[in-house]
C-alpha cells in the first residue's frame, strides 16, 4: 500500500469517527483555502508488538525518518515524530506511548489482560495502524476507572489504533495564514476549542503555535450498555523560522501536553 492509499484510508476513518473534522476541512475549501496536513498522530503503549517501534514501520518503509523525542513526565508519555527524507510537504508522523512501568498495578494488569485476549502478537505493522478498537468487549466501568488515572489509557482502550489527530498547516493557508484567524473562523462556525492552557498553545518564540478543537463525542457500545465518550480532534499548527533559518519541524512538549487534553471526557453543557 502506498503512502498516499494509507493516508486516505487513515483520513476516511478519522472524518467517520470525528464528523466535525469534515466539516472544519470543508469549511476552509468553500473559503478558497487548500488543506495540507501539517502531521498525522498516533497513540500506543509500550509493549514490544504494539509500541512506536512498530506503528512507525509503515511510514519507515515509504521513507521517513525519526527525528525529535518528547516526553510527558506527568503524563507517563514518550513520544516521537518522524518525516519523509525529501519531502516537505508530506505531513509528519507524531507517535505517542503510555509507558506502562509508571502507570499502577490496576492499569498495567488491565491492559495487559485485554492484550493477552486480542491475539495480536502476529499482526503486522501496516494493518495494526487500522485495526481500532483492540480490546473487545469493552467496559464501561474499567473505561470510567482507567479515566480516573490516564484519559490517555482510557481513550486507547476505547479506540485503539486510528488517526488521533490530523493538522492543518496553517503556513500553507493563504487567508487564513495566522492562528487567531484559523480560531476566530471556527468559533465564528460554532466549533469548541480546547481551552486548556489557553485558546493557543506556544508562542513564536517556542517556533510552533498550536490549537485544536475538542474531540466530538461518539457513541460507543459498552457492555453495559450504549455511552457517548470523546474519540478524535482536529488540530491547527503554526511554524516559524527558527535560527538556522529553516522551517521548524519539531514540537513542543509544553504545549503538546495540553493538546493531548483535547480528547479528555467533557460534558456537553
Amino acid at each position: 500500500m502506498n503512502l498516499d492509499n494509507i493516508f486516505n484510508r487513515l483520513w476516511i476513518d478519522y472524518i467517520t469517527q470525528n464528523p466535525s473534522a469534515g466539516k472544519i476541512h470543508d469549511l476552509f475549501v468553500t473559503e478558497g483555502e487548500s488543506v495540507v496536513n501539517d502531521h498525522i498522530a498516533f497513540r500506543t503503549i509500550d509493549y514490544s508488538e504494539l509500541n512506536i517501534d512498530v506503528l512507525a514501520q509503515p511510514f519507515i518503509s515509504h521513507g521517513y525518518v525519526a527525528k525529535g523525542e518528547y516526553i510527558f513526565k506527568e503524563k507517563h508519555l514518550f513520544a516521537r515524530h518522524y518525516e519523509l527524507a525529501g519531502d516537505k510537504k508530506a505531513p509528519r508522523i507524531f507517535i505517542s506511548q503510555l509507558v506502562l512501568s509508571e502507570c499502577s498495578p490496576f492499569l498495567q494488569k488491565t491492559l495487559k489482560t485485554a492484550f493477552e485476549k486480542t491475539g495480536l502478537g502476529k499482526t503486522s505493522a501496516e494493518k495494526l495502524i487500522f485495526s481500532g478498537s483492540l480490546f473487545n468487549p469493552l467496559s464501561y466501568s474499567v473505561y470510567s476507572r482507567l479515566r480516573e488515572e490516564s484519559e490517555y489509557a482510557a481513550w486507547f482502550y476505547v479506540f485503539g489504533f486510528r488517526a488521533n489527530h490530523f493538522t492543518v498547516s496553517i503556513n500553507d493557508l493563504k487567508k487564513y495564514n495566522d492562528i487567531r484567524l484559523v480560531n476566530d473562523l471556527l468559533t465564528k462556525n460554532g466549533f469548541v476549542l480546547n481551552t486548556s492552557g489557553g485558546d493557543i498553545k506556544g508562542t513564536p518564540a517556542d517556533m510552533l503555535m498550536q490549537s485544536s478543537t475538542l474531540a466530538d463525542s461518539v457513541k460507543v457500545n459498552f457492555v453495559e450498555g450504549a455511552f457517548e465518550v470523546p474519540c478524535c480532534y482536529y488540530e491547527f499548527a503554526q511554524r516559524f523560522i527558527d535560527s538556522n533559518g529553516q522551517l521548524y519541524n519539531g514540537f513542543v512538549a509544553k504545549s503538546a501536553d495540553k493538546i493531548f487534553e483535547s480528547t479528555d471526557f467533557h460534558r456537553k453543557k
